[in-house]
This record gives C-alpha cells, sequence and structure tokens, in this order.
C-alpha cells in the first residue's frame, strides 16, 4: 500500500484567496474607477466610432460598481440635507405685514415702521442674513441678533437668553426671530440696543417705512 502512494502524483490543493475585509472605502473606489478604466479599454481601445462609443457605454453600465453608486447616492443626500443658499428676501410691505401680524405696532411704544426701518438697516430685509464678528460670535437673520448672548451656536459657556439656536433665527418665517426681538426690547435699552436703529431710525420720520402697505 506504501509504494502505491509513493508511485501516485502528488494533488496540490489551493485555497482561493479571501478578500480582507479591511479594505477602505477610498480603496474600493480607486478600485472600481481602475475596473471602468479596464473595461473602456477592452470595449473600445482608441476607437472614436459610434459603435466604439456604445460599446464604451455598454461597458461602463456593466461594470459599475457599488462603491460608485453609494458615493453617487450619499452625494445626492447630502444636496438635499444642506440648508439652500436661496435667502428669503422681504419687500417693505410684505414685511411690514408680517411684523403687524406678529403684534410687533406699537410693542414696547416702538411703532411699526421702527421695525421695517431696523430690519433694513440691519439686514437689508434678508431673513437669511449670517455675519461674522472678529471675536468669532454671529449676526443673525433679519434683525442681526448676535450669539454673544442672545442665542446658542453651541459655545460653551455663553448665555442663551432667548433659549434658541442661533440657526433658528434664520427661518424665513420670522416666529422665532420676533420672540427674541421682543426679549431684546425688554432691555432697558429697547431699540437702541441695536446701533442701527440709534443711527438710521431713531428720532427721524419713518413713515415712508410703511406708506402704501395694507394691513
Amino acid at each position: 500500500m506504501v509504494s502505491a502512494l509513493r508511485g501516485a502524483p502528488l494533488i496540490r490543493v489551493h485555497s482561493s484567496p479571501v478578500s480582507s475585509p479591511s479594505v477602505s472605502g477610498p480603496r474600493r473606489l480607486v478600485s472600481c474607477l481602475s475596473s471602468q478604466s479596464s473595461a473602456l479599454s477592452q470595449s473600445g481601445g482608441g476607437s472614436t466610432s459610434a459603435a466604439g462609443i456604445e460599446a464604451r457605454s455598454r461597458a461602463l453600465r456593466r461594470r459599475w460598481c457599488p462603491a460608485g453608486i453609494m458615493l453617487l447616492a450619499l452625494v445626492c443626500l447630502l444636496s438635499c440635507l444642506l440648508p439652500s443658499s436661496e435667502a428669503k428676501l422681504y419687500g417693505r410691505c410684505e414685511l411690514a405685514r408680517v411684523l403687524h401680524d406678529f403684534g410687533l405696532d406699537g410693542y414696547r411704544g416702538y411703532s411699526l415702521a421702527d421695525w421695517v426701518c431696523l430690519a433694513y438697516f440691519t439686514s437689508g430685509f434678508n431673513a437669511a442674513a449670517l455675519d461674522y464678528e472678529a471675536d468669532g460670535s454671529t449676526n443673525n437673520g433679519i434683525f442681526q441678533i448676535n450669539s454673544r448672548r442672545w442665542c446658542s451656536n453651541l459655545t460653551p459657556n455663553v448665555p442663551n437668553v432667548c433659549r434658541m439656536y442661533c440657526s433658528d433665527l434664520l427661518n424665513p418665517n420670522l416666529k422665532d426671530t420676533v420672540i427674541c426681538a421682543m426679549k431684546i426690547t425688554q432691555e432697558p435699552q429697547g431699540l437702541g440696543y441695536w446701533e442701527a436703529w440709534r443711527h438710521h431710525c431713531q428720532g427721524k420720520d419713518l413713515t415712508e417705512w410703511v406708506d402704501g402697505c395694507d394691513f
């Protein structure tokens, strides 16, 4: 029996390599792009004919790998989640009507025209206006309310008197902005808290700011 085994040919069994699960996403993507490039070269070579282009297109559709599809899906998802770059710009009378409906006309002794004048000289009626100060704080929304005291940018140990995120003040419906502005006006300075109001609106004839507007 032993002699028979010695004469038999030796059979070697090769196990197929197991792919490592630790390959990173970027390496997969590079591999994917390389395979697509290989598919292009195999399907059409350097030909620029219509048949060559069609062959390349079919090869890409066949060889399009999951990593590429996932990357495209991720980009689409992020574009949906990120806030729109289009700002809400109010018209003069449009803003006057909104602020009137929120009860700002006569609030703390200030006319509706005071508020419209303030909004123009702080943000140009831009509900999504965002400005950065040298100290890292931000001025937010149509009244440019500052994050040092009134809202939170997730900065530790900073007061948040209005009890809201500063991003809430960029909402075009202005509800949170008006609530916070009312809190500010309850301070001894009133609208004098805003330098823009003191310089451009205080003590002036402001009737033009609401002239011709229907409520």
